[in-house]
């Protein structure tokens, strides 16, 4: 039993992560019905910067607190990854927004490429190391031979993500920019016409989804320690699998499927072979479109006529 309760606090905190980067597909795929596949080397980049940062802040500059630390490695990951999602909307999306529908999803694919080589070949190849951060346990239970322990960086990291998706829920919902998003949603057009600026609000949706992405970014390099230029692949996709589990264009639902591909991987690594875990998750989502096409959270998608 304590081994199944420390598997579940592992998946959890895997699942997190995967709900943060998973919210900035469903944003951009709510509104403009297109999949941004750059999103996941965003976070990539979003990694770098935070490690950067960090390794300037406390071996460079000497500073000693490690929570300022980390807070104004937070704030300037989210601008500087913010910024980096403004420009690619800006030159590779915005101009191909009127064109047929595999051209924002070539130039996408391109503008990851570009992003996983830029990095490469400024940062190097190899594994980058992290300071070792928050490592400290929490003893919750000790049984016959196995202990259940959460460290503080877990705990960090299901905070974190329950906050901003609490935020970000609020944002949608009950605010001017969320109504705006909403509407451009239901149909840009009519948005357009009744005075929403559509350009701004898609960009600021880009901007928002970044800003996840960085928080989500950082949470990466404090959890596993080390990061590489091809972080963006995997996570990306596991992301991207969670947003169409949990229901595309659902803010909840992002953050459900996150959790639910973590548990799957966590579980499926700690109890069978953990060769097969992407099969296993994988399976999972296809058996759940099968009998839900929308995702557990989605709501069917009405064509206008």
């Amino acid at each position: 039993m304590e081994y199944f309760v420390q598997q579940l606090i592992n998946g959890v905190t895997l699942g997190s992560i995967y709900g943060l980067i998973a919210i900035g597909y469903t944003m951009v795929f709510g509104i403009i019905g297109m999949v941004n596949f750059a999103h996941g080397d965003v976070f990539m980049v979003s990694t770098f910067i935070a490690l950067i940062f960090l390794m300037v802040l406390t071996q460079v500059l000497g500073l000693g607190s490690l929570a300022i630390a980390l807070f104004i490695v937070l704030v300037l990951a989210m601008l500087l990854t913010s910024l980096w999602a403004w420009v690619i909307e800006r030159l590779a999306y915005r101009p191909l927004r009127g064109s047929f529908r595999l051209a924002p999803l070539i130039s996408a694919i391109g503008m990851s490429i570009f992003l996983s080589n830029l990095v490469q070949v400024t940062q190097g190849p190899r594994y980058k190391p992290a300071p070792s951060i928050l490592s400290d346990v929490i003893t919750l239970g000790d049984g016959t031979g196995y202990g259940v322990t959460i460290s503080h960086k877990q705990l960090l990291i299901v905070a974190v993500t329950a906050v901003l998706l609490a935020g970000f829920w609020y944002l949608v919902q009950k605010t001017a920019i969320g109504r705006a998003q909403r509407a451009c949603e239901q149909d840009r057009r009519m948005a357009a016409l009744l005075g929403v600026d559509v350009d701004r609000t898609i960009a600021l949706t880009f901007v928002l989804g970044a800003a996840l992405a960085a928080v989500a970014g950082l949470m990466f390099m404090i959890y596993y320690g080390v990061v590489h230029f091809n972080d963006g692949f995997v996570p990306g996709v596991k992301a991207f699998t969670a947003a169409v589990l949990g229901g595309i264009g659902s803010l909840p639902g992002a953050v459900l499927g996150g959790l639910l591909i973590g548990l799957i991987e966590t579980f499926w690594s700690a109890y069978f072979s953990i060769d097969y875990k992407d099969v296993a998750t994988f399976s999972i989502l296809a058996i759940t479109l099968i009998f839900l096409p929308s995702g557990l959270l989605g709501k069917p998608e009405v064509e206008k006529v």
